[in-house]
């Protein structure tokens, strides 16, 4: 302990985020601040922990039982995630002298079966079609209607999506060009390996004309950039995609019966501001999800999926492709039955 340095929590949290800004995409970054945030409130508030010198491998497995039920029992992939970005943080801790050596080595974490490790949360090709048929209808060229169409059909991240200048639409191409611009505030997940064109249809393109035509407010962001995706504001907020998502996707917003059978005057979760708290909506990497699977069960080559989407074959079978093993190979026997 006297070769150890003074630290609170709260300061050990904002030194971490400051060593790690350089080094991960801020999405990341911002994941980590929300999950360590629940070990800085716990320190303060559950242990009146002051000082990280004190922590040691019971306190460490104190908070993993606290974060397990407070707030209601998450599941089990949410505990590993939580503890594993929890030991990264130790480790770091370790190295300038904040925690007592080898700490990071009792931060425990819970052993998953690889179903277990994989989230099945997506949007399905009916629920889609759905929404996009309401939206094509009564919200056509709606910044909301473009959002949604493009993470559909193309694939991209919420943060690709809000990555997109004017210039980046190629009509002539019928393309989109994804770049990474992080100096502008436009980072992309896998910074230059992100970089790409991504084809369009006719319809979409039809689609993204009459939005810039008649719908998109003629702005620029505070870079003096204009982006194809605008607000009244300028720029999209990294949110906004989110937020979009969790409200069209509730099964009142587009006029169908709530499968729970509430009454939307009276449902907390039918405001746009609570839509989260709807069990129907989904998250807008739920829509990349249902658009990854939807595209594998059409025959699209696990490749040209790969490659679109941007994430490499191993990643796409373990966290996106939720087809059954007789689906898969019902599609290999089209390619056999010649042979």
């Amino acid at each position: 302990m006297d070769d150890l340095e003074p630290i609170a929590p709260d300061e050990a949290l904002a030194l971490y985020i400051d060593h790690r800004r350089r080094e991960v995409a801020k999405s990341t970054l911002r994941s980590h601040k929300s999950r360590l945030g629940h070990f800085v409130r716990w320190c303060e508030q559950e242990k009146g922990l002051t000082n990280l010198n004190e922590l040691t491998g019971r306190l460490l497995h104190e908070f993993r039982l606290w974060r397990r039920s407070h707030d209601g029992e998450i599941k089990p992939v949410t505990e590993k995630t939580q503890m594993d970005t929890l030991r990264v943080f130790i480790r770091f801790l370790e190295t300038v002298d904040a925690v007592k050596p080898d700490l990071s080595e009792k931060v425990l974490s819970p052993d998953l079966d690889a179903d277990e490790n994989v989230r099945d949360d997506r949007l399905t090709p009916e629920q889609a079609e759905a929404i996009l048929t309401h939206l094509g209808r009564y919200e056509y060229a709606s910044r909301a209607h473009v959002v949604l169409t493009l993470q559909w059909h193309t694939m991209l991240r919420r943060g690709a999506v809000r990555t997109l200048d004017l210039a980046d639409y190629h009509p002539e191409d019928q393309s989109l060009e994804i770049r990474h611009r992080p100096e502008t505030d436009t980072p992309i997940k896998n910074k230059m390996k992100g970089e790409r064109f991504v084809a369009l249809s006719s319809e979409i393109c039809a689609l993204l004309d009459d939005w810039i035509d008649n719908q998109r407010p003629d702005v620029v962001d505070e870079f003096g950039r204009e982006p194809l995706i605008a607000t009244p504001h300028g720029r999209m907020h990294a949110t906004t995609p989110t937020t979009i998502v969790y409200n069209w996707s509730r099964p009142c917003r587009i006029g169908l019966q709530c499968p729970l059978n509430r009454d939307p005057e009276e449902c907390e979760a039918a405001q746009y501001v609570h839509a989260s708290k709807c069990p129907e909506s989904v998250s807008s990497h739920a829509v990349r999800r249902g658009a990854i699977t939807h595209h594998l069960s059409s025959d699209v080559p696990v490749e040209v999926v790969s490659a679109r989407a941007n994430v490499n074959p191993d990643t796409l079978d373990k966290h996106y492709d939720r087809r059954d093993e007789k689906t898969k190979m019902e599609q290999r026997r089209k390619y056999l039955n010649n042979l």
